[in-house]
């Protein structure tokens, strides 16, 4: 049912306008900034980013701001770790985390741009990390201590691993090869 700030909301926007107002989205501007959104969601991307840096050292930490409106590609922001470029449709390149993770409303997800034999790593995962949800290429937690350690290791282990030995295996992921 909508509200009527929603109804007010509505008025004078366009449906895909109005979905992104809607949106929870970090207005951070930097790593920092990003770290320190959520107070109370910090120590669980802390303790992330420790156990990332342990397993994965490889794939370097970084600040991505997603991508500006009117451009293709997602806006999200988020902390990356690893970076790649793949094109788009228009020919347009995209720099991509190999990692992702971002804050949401409700939970952090963690985004998996490596396959494993062709196929999303992650899925392999499924039920093993302690995740709140499992999709095609990510995962979701509530709380760094709801996960499983030793397997979340192990899959940021393969996951650096895996792009070490073949930088391109993101991109085909990203442009479905």
């Amino acid at each position: 049912m909508m509200t009527g700030d929603d109804r007010r909301l509505r008025r004078g926007l366009d449906t895909g306008e109005i979905v992104e107002a809607l949106m929870f989205r970090v207005t951070a501007d930097s790593l920092a900034a990003y770290l320190d959104f959520d107070p109370e969601r910090k120590p669980d991307l802390v303790k992330l980013d420790k156990l990332m840096a342990e397993t994965a050292p490889g794939l370097k930490r970084y600040f991505h701001k997603g991508t500006p409106a009117g451009e293709a590609g997602m806006r999200m922001k988020m902390i990356g770790y690893g970076k790649f470029r793949y094109a788009i449709k228009s020919g347009k390149t995209i720099e991509w985390p190999v990692i992702g993770v971002a804050l949401q409303k409700n939970y952090i997800s963690v985004y998996v741009s490596v396959t494993k034999t062709g196929a999303p790593l992650t899925p392999a995962y499924e039920g093993k990390l302690g995740e709140l949800r499992m999709g095609g290429n990510n995962f979701s937690f509530v709380r760094f201590g709801d996960l499983r350690s030793a397997a979340l290791a192990s899959l940021f282990a393969e996951a650096g691993s895996i792009f070490r030995s073949d930088p391109e295996n993101p991109i085909r992921f990203m442009q479905g090869l």
